[in-house]
């Protein structure tokens, strides 16, 4: 999945935002060029995603070389008021166990 992401149109139900994070919690050592291709976005969207997250205080990172390894705060509440209450850490449960899910192959009979 290398190069530029497929073209999508139309309304998703997740947002880029939210899918970037996930993958940041599937692998917090994820390159940005992994979480582009995963997400479908280009790394230069991703890198932005990534510096709201961590503007706003959902993420953070350290970095040992070349390598960045991230951390997500799962306390953090969402920001639109119609999700108030809910913490990063529950959207996370779902995006992230549907998503190992998806990729698991089926059990042959």
């Amino acid at each position: 999945m290398v190069g530029v992401p497929e073209p999508h149109s139309g309304w998703t139900f997740i947002t880029s935002h939210a899918r970037v994070l996930a993958a940041i919690a599937d692998n917090p050592n994820a390159r940005i060029r992994d979480i582009a291709a995963r997400c479908r976005l280009t790394e230069r969207a991703v890198s932005r995603i990534i510096s709201d997250l961590e503007q706003d205080g959902y993420l953070s990172h350290t970095k040992d070389g070349r390598t960045n390894t991230y951390r997500i705060e799962p306390d953090k509440v969402l920001r639109h008021p119609a999700e108030a209450g809910l913490s990063v850490a529950s959207l996370l449960s779902l995006l992230v166990r549907d998503e190992t899910d998806r990729v698991r192959k089926p059990v042959a009979p």
